[in-house]
């Protein structure tokens, strides 16, 4: 009997904020590239950016702004001046991608400006300022991914939420360095029906998250069929990086292990 090897035609990146919480950053990161994988952080300002570039980590994206919103004349600027604070920190550490929220969020993951209804004008403002964010990438050379999120469970009442606002607005942009963070656990819960909106944002993803529905743990704890999905990518022909944004439900490296398998062919 033959034992077929699989493999993943994908770059595998996990969150180093939300597995091996037990041990300082420095050690999650060394376990996470001891595993074999490509790490994420988010606030950068938390972090000993000097110990973490010399860790010898492989980076596949960070927060890349501190404060700031999309949406309206004081908050695009604050948007613009830390995400350009924000760079720097990326070519520091070699990370090639620099993710952006609707809006600034709080230490809860709530949005710091709250929006009910999202207007026309509010549109045309983030589209504007994204406009800015892609000027910024092409000065500085790098890609800045703008994450879709979910209203219903982790971040109520953010605005440009859901997976087809975001795509909505890269497209309207239209530019190489600004790309989505498509967010497939918060997709699920939002809007569902993901090979087919994985298909519709293919052409602008910079990079796909994922955790399963519900409890945002590893895949296989819930219900969405990551393989299918996998072989689904596969056949579109993406081959970026997929990070795991997600708790593990036990075993830390037993969830790293369940990511791997759910992304080999």
């Amino acid at each position: 009997m033959t034992t077929i090897l699989k493999t993943s035609p994908f770059m595998l990146a996990v969150c180093a904020e939300m597995v091996f919480r037990s041990l300082p950053v420095l050690d999650r990161l060394k376990r996470i590239t001891e595993l074999g994988f490509q790490a994420e952080i988010w606030d950068w300002t938390k972090h000993d950016i000097k110990a973490i570039a010399k860790s010898g980590t492989t980076f596949s994206s960070m927060t890349g702004y501190i404060t700031g919103t999309l949406a309206d004349d004081d908050g695009a600027e604050e948007l613009l001046r830390t995400a350009r604070q924000s760079i720097p920190v990326a070519k520091e550490l070699n990370c090639p991608r620099l993710n952006l929220h609707g809006t600034g969020l709080d230490g809860q993951g709530l949005p710091v400006v709250k929006s009910e209804v999202v207007t026309g004008a509010m549109w045309l403002k983030a589209a504007d300022t994204l406009n800015r964010i892609a000027d910024l990438g092409e000065e500085e050379g790098v890609i800045f991914v703008l994450e879709n999120l979910n209203e219903a469970v982790d971040h109520p009442k953010t605005p440009f939420a859901k997976s087809a606002d975001t795509i909505a607005l890269v497209a309207a942009v239209n530019r190489p360095s600004l790309k989505l963070n498509l967010d497939l656990y918060h997709a699920q819960i939002g809007e569902g029906n993901l090979i087919e909106l994985c298909r519709t944002a293919l052409p602008h993803i910079g990079e796909i998250q994922v955790a399963d529905v519900p409890g945002r743990k590893e895949p296989g704890t819930g219900e969405i069929n990551y393989p299918a999905i996998a072989r689904a990518l596969n056949e579109m022909g993406y081959r970026g990086t997929i990070g795991m944004e997600a708790w593990s439900s036990g075993d830390d490296e037993l969830a790293l292990s369940r990511f791997r398998d759910a992304f080999s062919l």
